[in-house]
């Protein structure tokens, strides 16, 4: 991977605060004083960074850090980051060691600390996904008759559930009130935006933006008429199907941009390879466990863990880089 310097936002080094206080220790560098490679350490951080509503995030994934626990013999305790940036600069500083990161994260980690990227996430079969564009008023933005899959809602080719489809419909954004992720996330930020751009809006004059936390907010503004038109990974309206169950009636995806490499697993460059390799076969075992496929659906999604192409991100880099976003 190429090698630059990122710049990141005065939110981003606030919120790594937050997410250091709560991390509460501190690694070992690879290398201490005398030149020789440092122990590892006795306790890990997970760092996750929600992908939906981040509230019991870490109840959620404590099957997997107990099983990590047990596993490797070494305490891991998990933390939530509230923005995405904040887990790459945990991992940078010592404050968390493994973290389940974003692909354009992943990237940063590699790109910037030596993180190891080890693992990428399937969903389905699938080891990429489009960022879908959703709306309140398919009367407006649908060309077509919207169709019905799975419950859910989509219009102009998007039932294909693969990307790009839709995207000459986006123009018709202009002027709408837009919820959206921070810039750090592919699916909530860059990929759309940049359909956007290319479309000839102004993102930041032609569109009223609702910013949001995360995709299962943006899926809420939608519903709740907070916003006509929001931005999620697809297809994240079945985060919120269990408390509301129409939300794929009210809620119509139209348009998809192209694919996007999936979120994975970065590791701190200051363990050492065997942690790395134990750490890397515990998670990919405990992806395929029935029990554990569970646990990391409920988290973020995934049905499992398989090794990583860190070459494939960047793409997601190059997407950012347009953007002015490093």
């Amino acid at each position: 991977m190429r090698t630059s310097t990122l710049r990141h936002s005065a939110t981003a080094l606030v919120a790594v605060g937050a997410l250091l206080a709560l991390a509460g220790c501190s690694t070992p560098t690879a290398e201490g004083d005398s030149g020789a490679p440092a122990a590892d350490p006795e306790s890990l951080v997970l760092a996750l960074v929600p992908s939906q509503d981040q509230d019991g995030l870490v109840d959620t994934a404590a099957p997997l850090t107990d099983y990590l626990s047990e596993e490797l013999g070494i305490e891991v305790t998990g933390v939530v980051s509230k923005d995405y940036q904040a887990a790459v600069e945990a991992m940078g500083a010592g404050q968390a060691q493994i973290g389940f990161l974003p692909s354009l994260q992943l990237w940063q980690a590699n790109d910037m600390y030596d993180a190891s990227v080890v693992l990428q996430t399937e969903r389905n079969g699938n080891i990429t996904y489009p960022a879908q564009f959703m709306t309140n008023n398919p009367d407006k933005y649908c060309d077509d008759a919207p169709v019905e899959r799975d419950g859910m809602l989509f219009c102009n080719g998007a039932d294909a559930m693969a990307g790009p489809a839709g995207l000459d419909s986006i123009d018709k954004v202009k002027g709408a009130n837009v919820a959206l992720l921070g810039p750090g996330s592919p699916a909530g930020y860059i990929y759309p935006v940049l359909a956007l751009q290319e479309a000839g809006l102004d993102t930041d004059t032609d569109i009223n933006q609702i910013p949001v936390t995360a995709n299962d907010a943006s899926v809420l503004a939608v519903y709740s008429g907070d916003a006509e038109v929001g931005f999620s990974f697809w297809d994240a309206r079945s985060i919120v199907v269990k408390d509301t169950p129409d939300v794929g009636q009210k809620v119509v995806v139209f348009a998809l941009t192209e694919e996007i490499p999936n979120d994975g697993v970065a590791l701190s460059s200051d363990l050492s390879p065997e942690l790395q390799e134990r750490i890397t076969t515990a998670l990919a075992d405990f992806s395929d466990t029935e029990e554990g496929s569970k646990i990391l659906e409920s988290v973020y999604s995934i049905t499992k863990l398989a090794p990583a192409n860190p070459e494939s991100l960047d793409v997601v880099a190059r997407a950012a880089e347009t953007l002015g976003l490093q």
